[in-house]
């Protein structure tokens, strides 16, 4: 393995998430009179802290997102996880590959650290993820596309940002990593590989994944 720590995002990436969180985050925003297509969401949200969609909509409209956005949006997303979340096919081989060499890896999401929990007890993967594999958003103050949040974690566990890894599947996830100094390889399972720009590598399957990091 030629990298001493790997770094994977959450959403997208470990668990198959996406389309059900922009799916509600899109209707959420619809609902509240900001007209927001599924497309829209995943074009302007997708690996965002949820900071950005309080920004954007401010930006556009010059109006405000409701005090309890947030907690209103992640009860009808958490809702939704425990009806229908799956981990992303081939993700729980490529942890059994890597628990199974020794290569230290770890979680770095723009997500809350109760969404990422929430995640990883439905879909089964909280097994590969104690408390000090798992960093947010919530950690740093500035998400994605800041690198902030890798380098935290990169610092937590004791690897230097050139000798990291991300396995990341949107643009703002991609940058961030660039940002750190790190390698990045870009998922392309719901992201074209052109919104990829920068990316070290791109990859299709998650089976693909264990032979670029070799």
């Amino acid at each position: 393995m030629r990298y001493d720590l790997v770094i994977f995002d959450n959403d997208g990436v470990l668990v198959d998430s996406e389309p059900i969180s922009n799916r509600l985050l899109a209707a959420y925003l619809t609902e509240l009179g900001h007209p927001t297509s599924y497309e829209d969401s995943l074009r302007d949200y997708m690996g965002a802290a949820m900071h950005r969609v309080h920004d954007l909509v401010e930006e556009r409209t010059g109006e405000r997102l409701p005090v309890d956005f947030d907690d209103v949006f992640h009860a009808r997303v958490f809702a939704a996880f425990e009806r229908e979340l799956k981990p992303v096919d081939g993700a729980v081989g490529v942890l059994e590959k890597l628990a199974a060499d020794g290569v230290p890896y770890c979680v770095a999401s723009s997500g809350s650290h109760e969404r990422i929990r929430v995640g990883h007890r439905t879909t089964g993967l909280a097994r590969w993820f104690e408390d000090g594999r798992i960093f947010s958003s919530q950690d740093v103050g500035r998400g994605k596309p800041a690198p902030d949040l890798f380098l935290h974690a990169a610092e937590r566990m004791g690897v230097a940002p050139e000798r990291c890894v991300v396995v990341e599947d949107s643009p703002l996830g991609v940058r961030a990593a660039v940002a750190a100094g790190m390698d990045v390889y870009g998922f392309t399972a719901m992201t074209p590989a052109s919104r990829l720009e920068g990316a070290t590598g791109l990859f299709g399957d998650m089976g693909e994944l264990v032979g670029l990091l070799v």
